[in-house]
């Protein structure tokens, strides 16, 4: 099954880390890739760009309305994701727990199973 997981955390926090700290996140992201890609399938995964670059939209009465920015305001935002093919939830779990922004103080996972249409 796919399970997408987003990956939450807070903008200020992630705008003031260093050069080390941002390397060492990096490292840590490549061998979680590198993990997963041992045990399942990872099907996609990207960071996105601050919520200060979003463009959210609405469609009413024929019209379609731009507003600069996400819909909420939230301490942690979307900061990127991955879709994994997983064989159950526990799986899905198991490697949520191994993304870096889990383990910050600031940072979370979502998991959600993807639908699929036959």
């Amino acid at each position: 099954m796919k399970y997408m997981m987003l990956n939450y955390r807070d903008e200020a926090a992630a705008a003031n880390m260093t050069k080390e700290e941002q390397m060492q996140e990096i490292q840590e992201i490549n061998a979680f890739v590198e993990y997963v890609s041992q045990r399942a399938t990872i099907i996609s995964g990207e960071p996105v760009r601050p919520t200060s670059t979003a463009t959210t939209i609405r469609v009413r009465d024929g019209k379609t309305l731009t507003t600069d920015g996400p819909f909420a305001e939230t301490r942690e935002a979307l900061a990127g994701f991955f879709l994994i093919d997983c064989k159950d939830l526990d799986e899905a779990i198991e490697f949520a727990s191994k993304i870096p922004v889990a383990r910050q103080r600031e940072g979370s996972v979502e998991i959600r199973p993807v639908v699929t249409f036959e």
